[in-house]
């Protein structure tokens, strides 16, 4: 890959519109893991909005402990910490508002459509572009999240993936041959990220959620509590789940923390 940018937080900054998330930034060229980091920085006190890039990762991490390929400065490796203020119950929004923010960002920047997988992943062309793992740490005593990591972990450029998912995964530039700053696009997401956390207890960004979500009209299988369960996706409930309607008619809402793989069957 020629002529990449790097990334520099006095760029990230300039197109930064929040008032809190990135005003403290720590960039690295390799690391192994963002969201390790800001879980360890977190655990010793750093402010909310603290934000962790890498140019690369050695072992970056995917929900249910999978890998998420990190090549060095062919993408975006990014870990914010927030202190949420809201009520606990909201915690199960914040991936979906991080999917919204980080899919109207990259729309922006490449000018496509750029879908969401329910719960986490962007999807362009069909094929996998970002995935997004949120990691939070309980304060029992008050009964409230003390923090949460949000990782969003973005391919750009155009590079060579592992033969066992290069079927299903690619890369901006890849797909629209264009090549994007990947300062403004931090500076995007952070902008957008915190707008949508701070309208969360109105789930501001449901609607948008939902007009990008890929499952929903498809018939699909998720495996969900240690077996498989197939459906047609018929939306998203108000609580961001993924409602199945099974074969016998009876409608079944899949929560993001126990069910994964799914799959569509049949187009719709």
């Amino acid at each position: 890959m020629k002529n990449i940018e790097k990334l520099l937080a006095e760029r990230i900054t300039a197109y930064n519109k929040s008032e809190k998330l990135g005003r403290e930034i720590h960039i690295f060229e390799e690391i192994p893991s963002t969201n390790t980091y800001a879980k360890e920085l977190a655990a010793k006190g750093a402010a909310h909005g603290t934000t962790i890039i890498a140019e690369s990762q050695t072992g970056g991490k995917g929900r249910l402990g999978r890998k998420f390929e990190s090549p060095s400065g062919a993408g975006i490796y990014m870990s914010v910490i927030i202190r949420p203020e809201f009520n606990i119950s909201l915690a199960p929004f914040i991936t979906s508002a991080a999917a919204v923010a980080a899919a109207e960002s990259a729309e922006k920047l490449c000018g496509e459509n750029i879908r969401i997988k329910w719960v986490n992943d962007l999807y362009l062309n069909g094929k996998k572009i970002c995935g997004i793992l949120t990691e939070s740490a309980l304060n029992t005593k008050l009964k409230a999240l003390d923090y949460a990591v949000i990782g969003i972990g973005i391919n750009i450029r155009r590079c060579e993936f592992p033969e066992e998912i290069r079927d299903i995964a690619t890369s901006i530039e890849g797909e629209t041959g264009k090549i994007i700053d990947r300062n403004e696009l931090c500076g995007e997401i952070l902008g957008r990220l915190e707008y949508y956390l701070e309208n969360i207890e109105n789930k501001a960004h449901l609607g948008e959620y939902r007009r990008r979500e890929l499952l929903t009209g498809n018939y699909i299988t998720a495996n969900t509590g240690g077996e498989t369960v197939e459906g047609f996706a018929a939306g998203i409930d108000d609580n961001a789940n993924l409602i199945l309607r099974l074969a016998d008619g009876n409608e079944k809402s899949l929560f993001s923390g126990e069910a994964n793989l799914c799959r569509i069957r049949r187009q719709k």
